[in-house]
């Protein structure tokens, strides 16, 4: 009788990193923020390549236009833009007609007609290209053609005639340029601050943090007002007066990490084998500390982001033809009653990356918590 062997099956463990990707992937909200967050830096970065329009084009003929999904001007008002344009030059439009995108405009007048009037018609945006198909042997009838332009404006134009749909953009690659840049300087200076602070104690330690508390003591506004008379107003400013903010909160919180991590007995082994202080802080401290840091960094952005536009709502940010949302809102605010969508707009997308920011930091909070299953 033979014996049958049994084999047990192979278990593959998990690493802590396959864990906490599986308990975030379990997280709908987080799943969630993270897609809508994707979406908006697509929307914000990539979408001005499909875009025809530049964030500064001004288009005169198009001034606080509502948002609207058909082409303008209508088909049925290009005859009134072509009369004003032929009123313009002192002439009188005789016929007008729009066939497969081009016009065909017939002008007379009592005295002879400079062949340079066709200058008018291409002063206005909806007509290009406008060049004299026909001339009366009088000089006194003139027949003219030309392309005939519709623009689209899903957003609408701001008070200046420029498309917001692509400075909703522009705000978006601005704040979130900005949110980013601003929270990774805070990051790497807040994390090794803080490490080394907390892993050295002693003197050393009540020094440093005497340092963060007179700078925590500073008004952030006075210190913005004083960096912009001194160096002026630059797209630079804004990341070095917020790095130079947000840092003091990471190393306190390091720091308070540091603490708990070097009595560990890992830490105690390390400098038993002879590692030097720098090199227990870089392999062993700054590793252990950057579950709290991932989860921290998603709250310093949409904090970053909200005291970005909060100088550009003063005045003390980006400035024109750049825009951020924080501009943009303080444009729409300022026009609410005549052009509500430019308020309506920048706020949708501004909310939205905030409220995806909160849900995807509340998302990595549960899954890097080694205590939640």
């Amino acid at each position: 009788m033979t014996e049958t062997a049994i084999i047990a099956p192979t278990v593959e463990g998990r690493s802590l990193g396959q864990l906490a990707l599986l308990r975030f992937r379990r997280n709908k909200a987080a799943m969630g923020g993270l897609i809508m967050l994707i979406a908006i830096a697509l929307f914000s970065f990539v979408g001005p390549l499909f875009s025809s329009h530049s964030y500064d084009q001004v288009f005169t003929a198009y001034i606080s236009v509502p948002p609207s999904l058909e082409p303008l001007p209508a088909t049925g008002t290009l005859h009134d833009v072509a009369d004003e344009a032929a009123h313009r030059a002192r002439l009188t439009l005789a016929a007008f007609e729009v066939k497969h995108g081009t016009f065909t405009a017939t002008l007379t007048a009592e005295k002879p007609i400079d062949p340079r009037v066709i200058r008018y018609f291409d002063r206005v945006d909806q007509f290009k290209n406008t060049v004299v198909k026909e001339t009366a042997a009088d000089l006194k009838t003139m027949v003219l053609t030309g392309h005939v332009v519709q623009e689209y404006f899903f957003f609408g134009t701001d008070g200046n005639g420029r498309d917001l749909l692509v400075r909703v953009m522009l705000g978006g690659q601005i704040s979130i340029a900005v949110g980013l840049a601003a929270s990774l300087v805070s990051l790497g200076i807040g994390v090794v601050y803080g490490a080394t602070s907390g892993y050295l104690g002693g003197r050393v330690d009540n020094i440093m943090m005497r340092i963060v508390e007179i700078l925590y003591s500073l008004p952030f506004v006075f210190l913005v007002v004083v960096m912009v008379v001194f160096f002026g107003r630059s797209f630079l400013l804004i990341f070095i007066v917020i790095g130079a903010v947000q840092w003091l909160e990471m190393a306190r919180i390091v720091r308070g990490q540091t603490l708990s991590i070097k009595r560990r007995e890992f830490v105690g082994a390390a400098e038993a084998l002879g590692l030097t202080d720098w090199q227990i802080i870089r392999r062993h401290v700054i590793p252990n500390t950057i579950g709290p840091v991932i989860v921290f960094v998603t709250v310093v952005v949409p904090q970053v982001i909200l005291t970005e536009s909060f100088l550009s709502f003063l005045g003390l940010g980006v400035q024109a033809p750049l825009a951020s949302w924080g501009t943009l809102i303080a444009d729409g605010a300022a026009n609410i009653q005549n052009a509500p969508w430019l308020l309506i707009f920048p706020s949708i997308f501004f909310v939205l990356t905030l409220f995806s920011l909160n849900f995807v930091g509340d998302g990595l909070r549960d899954a890097l918590d080694p205590k939640d299953r």
